[in-house]
């Protein structure tokens, strides 16, 4: 998937659209995305100006919206004015390496379980074969 039919399954817009192509997906299965990080990020003026590092709840963020493409793929929809995707879970957290420009952010999600009402995922952020953080991510779908 490119960045448009990304934009047709997210509501988020720049700067906060953390998902740039989408290289795999398998719905109600797994996904597989990419994020480009680059200097010109806006996070990237203050965190931290001398030593750049793509903020840990940023890269949480990004691995949350591929989440939100692979349910949205899943049930067949697209975002839309009616409902949206809430973030409502982070289980067992972990950044095992900073994310820094330059680097290409591999987000990897796999569907735990997927229902109308709670999604739950497993998901991995990489860089090349590094990993740099993992979570549980548990979503749900509300009125907008």
């Amino acid at each position: 998937m490119d960045i448009r039919a990304i934009m047709d399954h997210l509501p988020h817009r720049y700067p906060f659209l953390l998902v740039d192509r989408v290289l795999e997906c398998e719905p109600g299965k797994r996904i597989l995305a990419l994020k480009n990080v680059t200097i010109n990020e806006p996070f990237f003026v203050g965190h931290f100006p001398r030593l750049p590092v793509m903020p840990g709840v940023l890269v949480v963020e990004a691995l949350a919206q591929a989440a939100a493409v692979l349910a949205f793929r899943t049930v067949e929809e697209k975002s839309d004015d009616k409902s949206i995707y809430y973030l409502v879970g982070i289980d067992g957290a972990r950044f095992k390496r900073p994310v820094v420009p330059g680097d290409q952010l591999l987000l990897e999600a796999k569907a735990e379980r997927i229902d109308r009402r709670l999604l739950k995922f497993t998901a991995e952020a990489r860089v090349g074969d590094a990993l740099a953080a993992e979570a549980t991510l548990l979503c749900t779908l509300r009125p907008a």
